[in-house]
């Protein structure tokens, strides 16, 4: 099988009610369909694995649970075992360690997109079309500024890409430019 963004979209809405998490899901897949496209890689088959990363969440918020049982839902309606693995290797706590290009990627940018989100929100313009990465670098600093995203793990998603963290903010940062109207920045 290969996943299409369209399916994954039904799916996700199927499993996912709340509008913050339909955009996070979008935030990452403009990310990730952006260092696709860098990479030279499948857009559409990436899109998909970032938009369901999540798709279990809001049903199955514990550790116990997700991406556990996202991963069941997606063998079961036979996903191939690339994707199920790229899904839990988005989580540290799984045990699935990212090797290939789209675990890594995918990692990279879950966090960062939230952040990211974050950072344009608290702007007057409340947007991240006048956002630039120092602002960002600057917010990381703030330990008080979305505290529940651990800034190691930015740091690590830059790394694990081999790229400076600034410039990964700023594809990050481009990557939403393009859907902010979807997102809502």
């Amino acid at each position: 099988m290969t996943p299409s963004r369209d399916a994954a979209w039904d799916l996700l809405c199927e499993y996912t009610t709340s509008e913050s998490l339909r955009k996070h899901a979008l935030a990452v897949e403009a990310a990730v369909r952006a260092y696709a496209r860098q990479y030279g890689e499948d857009e559409e088959a990436w899109s998909a694995v970032a938009l369901l990363h999540d798709f279990d969440y809001e049903r199955y918020p514990d550790a116990e649970n997700h991406p556990y049982r996202g991963a069941g839902i997606l063998r079961e309606k036979g996903y191939p075992e690339w994707f199920v693995r790229a899904v839990l290797s988005h989580a540290d706590y799984t045990g699935v360690t990212r090797e290939t290009l789209l675990e890594k990627v995918l990692f990279a940018c879950d966090e960062m997109a939230g952040f990211v989100t974050a950072a344009a929100l608290v702007r007057p313009s409340k947007s991240v079309l006048d956002l630039e990465a120092p602002s960002v670098v600057k917010k990381m600093k703030d330990k008080a500024f979305a505290r529940a995203v651990k800034r190691e793990d930015l740091h690590a998603g830059a790394l694990a890409l081999n790229l400076p963290l600034a410039e990964h903010i700023t594809n990050v940062i481009l990557a939403m430019r393009e859907r902010a109207a979807d997102l809502g920045l």
